[in-house]
């Protein structure tokens, strides 16, 4: 399993957490983003800077993914993708997209754009908490001791 972080807006703690993580378990991690990121030096964390655009960033993770790698997105079309491609893909807050609630965040996602395109302010999520991380720490170890349980 490789790890790829659709890095553009990954919160810096949760950065922090996946650096600790790919150390710990010498998994290796993969940032992508379209402008540069600090990395923590490791043999197992690496940066991959893509050019400016629309999903560059996305549509690099989704042709370099692997059967069963994981990925770090908020993005949902982005995680319905992976999913699609046999990934597996996590939210920054915790949230493990599937197959059964990845459909429905889409819908939810659509309907949001609809709002906003006809005036309507519905706001943005909430900061990222410390239950938020809490979350996404745990799914991410269960997630890793998973994987290292079927090597």
């Amino acid at each position: 399993m490789k790890i790829w972080v659709d890095a553009d807006a990954c919160p810096v703690v949760i950065k922090d957490i996946l650096f600790r993580a790919a150390e710990r378990t010498r998994t290796q991690l993969t940032l992508v983003a379209n402008q540069p990121v600090r990395i923590s030096p490791s043999r197992y964390i690496k940066f991959i800077q893509v050019v400016s655009g629309f999903d560059v960033a996305d549509n690099e993770i989704v042709k370099r993914l692997s059967v069963g790698d994981l990925v770090i997105t908020g993005d949902i079309p982005l995680a319905a993708e992976v999913i699609e491609k046999g990934g597996i893909a996590l939210n920054p807050r915790g949230e493990l997209y599937s197959p059964d609630n990845i459909r429905e965040r889409l819908n939810m996602r659509d309907f949001m754009d609809i709002l906003r395109a006809s005036g309507i302010n519905a706001g943005g999520p909430p900061a990222l908490s410390k239950s938020d991380q809490r979350a996404f720490a745990n799914n991410l170890d269960k997630l890793l001791t998973k994987h290292a349980r079927n090597e």
